[in-house]
């Protein structure tokens, strides 16, 4: 150990001495991120650097070195603290936010040269998400509305509906676990976990609707604070001062945001006291004995009578039914996303979020569990608030504060109660030991979650548009100041906000939240399901107690409550999210938005429809060509590629290579092998030629069908008549431009299973060719050609194709042209084995010894001078007929391998195609059915 000891310190010292060494100007790896760049083997050890999007301890994240620079003696090395990066580089586009550590050392910074500044503030679990969670949760809704939705539901049907809110929001809570312990949450909060979870699609959908719902929370909030203000007051609400009141707070929220938050963070703790100590205040006071003033109001401290008669419910109202409370109940739920606002700033985000959040749901439930069984234990429905209805009775008194010597029964019947859980909504104060600490308990509820609200929704909103998935909204997603602080998107919120302020009535904002908040939630369980569904690799929680089916029951729970809600407000919520998500599926997000679970789910079910084509077998009804086109790099072949792609753009599968490929998954495999025609094929060496010939019968063997493009320019884009080149974009081909009533020649000479009448019906139901009429041309004998067209016009009829032109050509039995005939003996002298035989005689010559592979022989012209003479009539033919055809379609010639030398064959090719304004493509398939007239 001794020795390696000092080996090692030598080795060091060595190494320091040698970077002293280095000259200035000379780069050298000195980052403390990647100490393996020093030594002479380039590659590096594992560094966290590397894989960081952030700054770490002051350095700009490292990226692993590139493969070139790995075999190459380009030296990269990462940029040091303090050193500005330039700008356009991938260094300066990282983002620069400060993970939550512990601050620099001053001699760090002196030696770094940069400029001291504050350390990033760092929460625990419970300042950092749990208070802030629970002080979310305790809203207006718990001082304002829960004794008198105690009073409407009962005290049995209150817990039930406490109970599912928490049962929402626990598996919800669980699922966010999950989802914000699996990458770093940014800012953007719920946007952001759905949007980088789910997808970008679906989550600035969702972006929308809770920044919209978080907007609407601040009118909230502030009708409530108003609400309390003007109680205070005794005012006797005239008409509109309630709005009035409430424009004025939300316009000083819309000051205190636009100024500074900072004091937010350091008022929350002050916030939370004050709520315990008027929680506290409210259980003295149901302790304290009761007196005739208060009895007025109906406090009677606990008693067992009051119990039972609050047990069960008593609707009044519009919205008197148990789905009506739970929608105004809800909203108070909506807290438990407000730890991941701030999870850059939690020592350990992993940890604090679980464990804060879920302790802050069970907290707050059982506050209100125990705040609606106390009230509702100790305070009755209604009371008049009069001392002369005590001492009361008469024989009609039923009421449960008979027995205590007051009768309310008067102003029950007349409706004019004042008093009670049922009449007044300031019960909580009423029953307090010192009401004006639980106004103040309001007061803070109200303040936190409307500033909250206030703040976080412009942030999300920035986030959504910067995006960029929707036109309309970038304008409000602009940042302004060093924190890019969203002064338009505050605008918008307080614009929103009033308007609801403006209803005046809080019953009605708050159903309104609960509506937006259960839809987002339930996109929150839906997206931790599908990711734990689509098995991806990058789907690593550390929250492990979480389970996909129980996100999938809180997802479907959600939607079941929307609707039972409110149907129609339900659906037009869910409309909405699919209208947002439909224009977010076409508008295709940026390559940054990339990596969503439904990126994994879609590879994962395209994978699994593979595997079952695999006992899928081929028939004549589901076939479609599936191409392997030969084009080497695509962008040299453009025209192969444009026709290739009007047959099978998404419908069928097309390859782009440059060898023949045996690949596949069982119908999901290439049977058509589309080549260009060889244009040089009289310039190259023999060899070559018998290799291009050869790729025809290979494709042959391995049972493909064959189709050869020939494009009057040739293929290459240089030398393509059709082809506009451009240096930014693809080249224009012929088979991208509409091509009018130019007409469509099928050549179909021999019968291939119907491929070369496939093609062209594919074709021409594209939409640049749908105007294409078709031409068929078939061969008969001459005593033949009426019987022939019926046949074939009958068949085609039956095959439903739509072709109506028929032409029956009789067979090409007569002598060529002189010119044909030339034109045939100089293309065989390019390739002839001996002395070419006299012009216009090439019988005159006795037969010669084999040639060798790929050159024309006597002998080849004599077995094949039949088929020569064909193809130099009916080259005569298409001149003649198609010269102005949009697309010539003809059926290949075909003889087998050693029948016919290569180079002979491309001069039947040649021969055939030559001089030709068209384009033509020679088709020749499996010799398999590939039209029927019938079911099989």
């Amino acid at each position: 150990m001794a020795s390696q000891q000092r080996d090692y310190e030598a080795s060091t010292l060595s190494f320091h001495q040698e970077e002293e060494e280095q000259p200035s100007g000379r780069d050298s790896p000195k980052c403390s991120l990647c100490p393996c760049l020093t030594y002479k083997d380039k590659d590096t050890g594992p560094s966290s650097g590397f894989y960081a999007r952030s700054m770490v301890l002051g350095w700009l994240c490292c990226s692993c070195l590139s493969l070139e620079a790995l075999h190459s003696n380009t030296t990269e090395r990462c940029m040091p603290r303090g050193e500005p990066p330039k700008p356009g580089s991938s260094v300066a586009s990282t983002s620069a936010e400060e993970p939550c550590t512990q601050p620099h050392s001053q001699d760090d910074s002196e030696n770094s040269g940069a400029r001291p500044g504050k350390a990033p503030l760092c929460f625990g679990w419970v300042m950092g998400v749990m208070i802030r969670c629970m002080l979310h949760m305790w809203s207006v809704i718990l001082y304002l509305r829960l004794p008198w939705i105690t009073a409407q539901a009962g005290i049995g049907l209150t817990w039930l509906i406490i109970l599912l809110s928490a049962s929402v929001t626990t598996i919800t809570g669980m699922s966010i676990s999950a989802i914000s312990t699996n990458s770093k949450v940014k800012a953007g909060s719920k946007f952001f976990l759905i949007s980088r979870s789910l997808g970008p699609e679906l989550g600035s959908s969702i972006g929308i609707i809770f920044a919209f719902a978080n907007s609407v929370a601040v009118a909230m909030h502030t009708v409530g604070f108003a609400e309390t203000l003007l109680d205070l007051q005794q005012s006797l609400h005239p008409e509109n001062e309630l709005q009035v009141v409430g424009m004025v707070i939300v316009t000083i929220l819309l000051g205190v945001a636009l100024a500074s938050v900072e004091w937010e963070s350091k008022a929350q703790i002050i916030f939370f006291f004050l709520i315990l100590l008027s929680f506290i205040n409210y259980l003295l006071g149901t302790l304290l004995p009761t007196n005739p003033s208060r009895q007025a109001t109906g406090f009677f401290g606990y008693q067992g009578s009051i119990l039972l008669e609050n047990m069960v419910p008593q609707w009044r109202g519009p919205e008197g039914s148990f789905f009506g409370m739970f929608s105004i109940f809800f909203s108070s739920a909506t807290g438990l996303l407000t730890g991941t606002n701030i999870s850059e700033d939690l020592k350990d985000p992993a940890t604090a979020i679980p464990k804060g959040t879920l302790l802050a749901i069970m907290w707050t439930t059982l506050s209100y569990l125990g705040i609606s069984a106390t009230i509702g234990s100790c305070m009755i429905r209604d009371a008049s608030g009069n001392m002369t209805d005590m001492g009361v009775w008469n024989g009609s008194c039923l009421g449960p504060e008979c027995q205590y010597g007051w009768d309310f029964s008067s102003c029950r019947e007349r409706g004019s109660c004042l008093y009670g859980l049922s009449n007044h909504y300031q019960a909580m104060s009423m029953v307090s030991a010192f009401s004006p600490l639980t106004s103040a308990g309001v007061f803070c509820a109200a303040l936190s979650s409307a500033l909250s609200c206030f703040v976080s929704a412009p942030k999300v909103f920035q986030w959504l548009c910067q995006d960029k998935l929707y036109p309309v909204i970038g304008f409000f997603g602009k940042g302004y100041g060093k924190k890019h602080e969203p002064l338009r998107g505050y605008l918008f919120t307080f614009l929103i906000a009033v308007g609801f302020i403006l209803t005046g009535d809080l019953n009605t904002i708050a159903a309104i939240i609960s509506n937006f908040y259960l839809c987002s939630y339930a996109l929150v369980n839906f997206g931790c399901f599908h990711a734990s569904l689509s098995q991806s690799p990058g789907w690593r929680p550390s929250f492990c107690w979480y389970s996909p089916w129980l996100s999938l029951l809180g997802s479907l729970l959600c939607l079941l409550i929307m609707f039972l809600l409110n149907w129609w407000a339900a659906l037009i919520a869910v409309l909405l999210i699919l209208l947002l998500l439909f224009y977010a599926f076409h508008k295709k997000p940026g390559d940054d938005l990339q990596g969503s679970s439904v990126q994994v789910g879609t590879y994962r079910m395209a994978l699994s429809y593979l595997v079952s084509l695999t006992n899928v077998q081929d028939h004549v009804k589901n076939f479609r060509p599936q191409c392997l086109v030969l084009t080497g790099p695509p962008s040299q072949r453009p025209a192969l590629v444009d026709f290739v792609g009007a047959l099978t753009k998404k419908t069928s599968l097309m390859i782009c290579g440059n060898v023949v490929l045996v690949a596949g998954l069982g119908q999901l495999k290439p049977n058509l092998l589309v080549l260009g025609y060889k244009q040089n094929w009289q310039e190259v060496q023999i060899s070559a030629v018998e290799d291009y010939v050869g790729i025809l019968h290979d494709a042959l063997d391995y049972n493909y069908g064959v189709c050869i493009l020939r494009m009057p320019g040739g293929l290459s884009p240089a030398t393509q008549h059709q082809a506009q080149v451009s240096l930014h974009r693809q080249p224009q081909t012929l088979f991208q431009s509409r091509q009018g009533w130019r007409t469509v020649d099928v050549y179909w000479l021999s019968d291939d299973g119907g491929l070369t009448m496939l093609i062209p019906y594919l074709l021409t139901h594209t939409q640049k060719w749908a105007r294409c009429p078709v031409r068929v041309f078939v061969s008969s004998p001459r005593e033949q050609l009426e019987d022939k067209h019926k046949e074939i016009h009958s068949l085609l009829r039956r095959f439903s194709l739509g072709f109506q032109h028929v032409t029956v050509l009789p067979e090409l039995t007569g002598k060529p042209q002189e010119t044909s005939q030339k034109a045939f003996e100089d293309l065989v002298a390019l390739h002839w084995l001996q002395k070419p035989p006299p012009k216009g005689n090439l019988e005159s010559t006795s037969l010669n010894t084999p040639a060798p592979s790929g050159y024309i022989s006597e002998q080849d012209l004599q077995a094949n001078q039949k088929q020569s003479e064909w193809h130099m009539c009916l080259h005569e033919v298409l001149r003649q007929y198609s010269q102005d055809a949009a697309l010539i379609v003809m059926s290949l010639p075909l003889i087998p391998r050693s029948a016919c030398p290569g180079a002979l064959y491309m001069t039947w090719l040649e021969m055939l195609s030559r001089g030709l304004t068209s384009p033509i493509a020679f088709i020749h398939g499996k010799q398999q059915d590939l039209l029927t007239t019938y079911c099989q």
